[in-house]
């Protein structure tokens, strides 16, 4: 198993920026596809974004396309999300998550990610 921990979240005005870091360690990372999820209160947690083990495929909720950015380091065991242009909406827990290593496509549903942080928060003020 691989631990992720998340950290960066905080509170932002409405059309700021924040970049999510996920530090991961004791497991492959570098051959996890990974992913970014996010939790409002009352809400089922939902996919934000994932990118393949080569960071070559990449992929976005329409809801965050063309403001966010998902990326990776494998040397460093770094997964980040660069979000942008912040609205309200977006607001939430934040999620790093691994899918099991070597297996499958690049998936959007939770259910396929293994092993998951326990979260960072995000505020939006309006």
């Amino acid at each position: 198993q691989v631990q992720l921990v998340e950290s960066g979240g905080g509170l932002v005005q409405a059309g700021g920026s924040l970049r999510l870091s996920c530090t991961a360690s004791g497991g492959t990372f570098g051959t996890r596809h990974m992913g970014w999820f996010r939790q409002a209160p009352g809400k089922e947690r939902e996919f934000v974004a994932a990118i393949s083990w080569t960071g070559g495929i990449t992929n976005y909720a329409d809801s965050v396309k063309g403001r966010f950015t998902i990326s990776r380091d494998n040397n460093k065991n770094m997964l980040w999300l660069q979000m942008s242009m912040l609205k309200p909406e977006d607001a939430g827990r934040y999620y790093c998550a691994a899918q099991p290593a070597g297996r499958g496509p690049l998936t959007a549903t939770r259910y396929q990610y293994a092993s998951w942080g326990q979260g960072t928060q995000v505020t939006v003020s309006s």
